[in-house]
């Protein structure tokens, strides 16, 4: 069986993973809109003892791509501080958000200035980048974009989160997603598993429960069949909407 969990407070990880039954939780390290170092934490023997799959989630403000030194520089950094700290809780990955460059930037530095990242840094564990929703000088909203992004940096080896909220607010169609991010990555690692708020290419990225947003719930459920890959709902209602949500797609793709 697939693997399948939610997003969760950072607090006490496995107590929400219990309230869930679920496989495996995705939580911050620190403030996602913050740039903060991340401290180190009272339950790490706990959580490195655990059999429920750890994968952190580094903050929302980095944004290597940038032409911006006074944000790419410390995004950098942070990234680095954060993959050190994922990989001494025996995390599996490091999710990353593909990042922007400015309106009139050349969208051809920030791929640039991705893989400039990727040589000057070795991380202890899978950087996972995860495509986005929103924004015309994205990296990784557009596949089109994503491709030239993977053959800047694809011979490093990072991994890819499949976000399903995002593909359809980004105005990527979702039939046959799978085969047409393989084509271009490679690989899928992960899949963060979230119905939208918002009709197709809306760019915007509101998430919401499974079968109660805009996206056809058969398509959630052939992203899932196809990839094969731990699942992680990033969905509203905290323990209860989570829950439900992962007994919604554990009953749909049982053997």
């Amino acid at each position: 069986m697939v693997p399948i969990g939610a997003h969760v407070d950072l607090a006490d990880p496995l107590a929400e993973a219990a309230a869930r039954k679920a496989d495996l939780v995705q939580f911050f390290l620190s403030d996602p809109q913050g740039w903060e170092k991340p401290v180190p934490r009272a339950d790490a023997d706990r959580l490195r003892a655990t059999d429920v799959a750890l994968y952190i989630h580094a903050p929302y403000r980095i944004n290597v791509a940038t032409l911006n030194n006074r944000i790419r520089i410390p995004s950098r950094t942070l990234l680095a501080q954060h993959a050190e700290a994922a990989a001494a809780l025996g995390a599996r990955g490091l999710i990353v958000h593909g990042g922007h460059v400015n309106k009139g930037d050349d969208p051809q530095v920030g791929v640039e200035n991705w893989r400039k990242t990727l040589e000057r840094a070795t991380f202890p564990l899978p950087l996972l980048i995860e495509n986005t929703a929103g924004g015309d000088n994205a990296m990784a909203r557009r596949f089109d974009r994503l491709a030239k992004l993977w053959d800047a940096i694809g011979d490093f080896g990072p991994g890819f989160v499949l976000d399903t909220c995002h593909a359809h607010a980004g105005g990527e169609d979702l039939l046959n997603i799978v085969d047409r991010v393989k084509a271009i990555t490679g690989r899928i690692d992960l899949v963060h598993l979230n119905d939208s708020k918002d009709p197709f290419d809306s760019g915007r990225d509101r998430h919401e429960n499974l079968g109660h947003g805009e996206i056809d719930p058969e398509l959630l459920v052939a992203v899932v069949t196809a990839a094969g890959v731990p699942v992680v709902c990033e969905t509203p209602g905290e323990a209860e909407g989570q829950a439900a949500d992962i007994e919604f797609i554990r009953a749909r793709i049982a053997p």
